[in-house]
């Protein structure tokens, strides 16, 4: 004949579910957590976060539609590849340049990316007055 022990109602103060909700919107308590350690169903702790919660109110509802997903995924595969483009034009513009450098050399008999080019960069340093 087994003994079967009845459960003692427990009452948690407002204050101490305020606490609790404030953990867990905090991220230090995981709903999880807060049911193994205050001995708690989930059922009861989802509703101290819409009770005392100022963001998860209960009935608020965030409406995830299938086919504005596939708009923005659309839309970032046309702006990938707009900028593709962009990149391929402006390098072949440096192809274009550098080539018309190269015969205009050629003609003169000087090298003009040597006499006329920039000098590198060298980064983020101090440059020396001459």
């Amino acid at each position: 004949m087994s003994k079967k022990y009845l459960r003692q109602s427990r009452v948690f103060s407002p204050t101490l579910r305020k606490e609790i909700v404030k953990l867990i919107e905090s991220g230090k308590l995981s709903i999880v957590a807060a049911c193994r350690e205050y001995n708690v169903t989930a059922t009861s702790v989802y509703r101290w976060i819409h009770t005392y919660s100022t963001y998860n109110k209960k009935g608020n509802k965030l409406v995830v539609e299938k086919d504005s997903k596939h708009q923005q995924i659309a839309k970032l595969r046309q702006q990938i590849a707009d900028l593709e483009r962009a990149v391929g034009h402006k390098q072949m513009q440096i192809d274009y340049y550098e080539k018309y450098l190269e015969i205009a050399g050629q003609e003169l008999g000087e090298d003009l990316k040597k006499k006329y080019g920039t000098a590198v960069s060298g980064g983020s340093s101090k440059t020396k007055k001459k």
